[in-house]
């Protein structure tokens, strides 16, 4: 068994739902009715596409391997704050969604200074972490071939993914 089995389920009615089964069985899953049924499989299959591209370990997938809920997301509770990593991985998926929805596709110096930006404005010191071309073309690579399997995906279907640390994508 993996670290985490990601497997998105495209319901008929046009949800979708998350279940994420981790190596020691245990399971957290969450509902995505209406508009984010139709957002979050795509916002989530990012989330894959970059944090295996980068080797993120202690990004979404990785704290939901490591025992976290989907409930612990976005709340500070005993979890505790979200790892540097982990917020990296949100602003990065952020963008590539942000393009997903405009057609205005970035350039890696494009998404750096995005990242300086968001760091500035928050007044926190940005980390050393910088995009290259070859890692956005490893991204848009790989989520084109998962939004791919999504699409051809049948209502009623799940898609299944497994995820492992410290194994990159490419």
């Amino acid at each position: 068994m993996p670290d985490l089995l990601i497997r998105i389920k495209k319901k008929t009615d046009g949800s979708a739902a998350l279940t994420c089964r981790r190596a020691d069985g245990s399971v957290t899953w969450q509902r995505q009715d209406g508009q984010l049924g139709r957002f979050f499989p795509l916002h989530d299959l990012t989330h894959y596409a970059v944090e295996r591209s980068l080797g993120f370990d202690s990004a979404f997938y990785g704290l939901v391997a490591d025992g976290w809920d989907m409930d612990d997301f976005g709340k500070s509770g005993e979890k505790g704050p979200l790892p540097d990593e982990a917020m990296l991985a949100e602003l990065i998926v952020g963008f590539f969604d942000l393009e997903r929805m405009t057609g205005e596709i970035g350039s890696a110096d494009d998404f750096n200074q995005k990242i300086v930006g968001w760091y500035a404005d928050k007044s926190r010191t940005p980390n050393a972490f910088r995009l290259t071309e070859q890692q956005v073309l490893e991204i848009r690579t790989l989520r084109a071939e998962l939004f791919a399997r999504w699409k051809a995906l049948p209502p009623g279907d799940a898609l299944e993914i497994p995820f492992e640390r410290g194994a990159r994508s490419r």
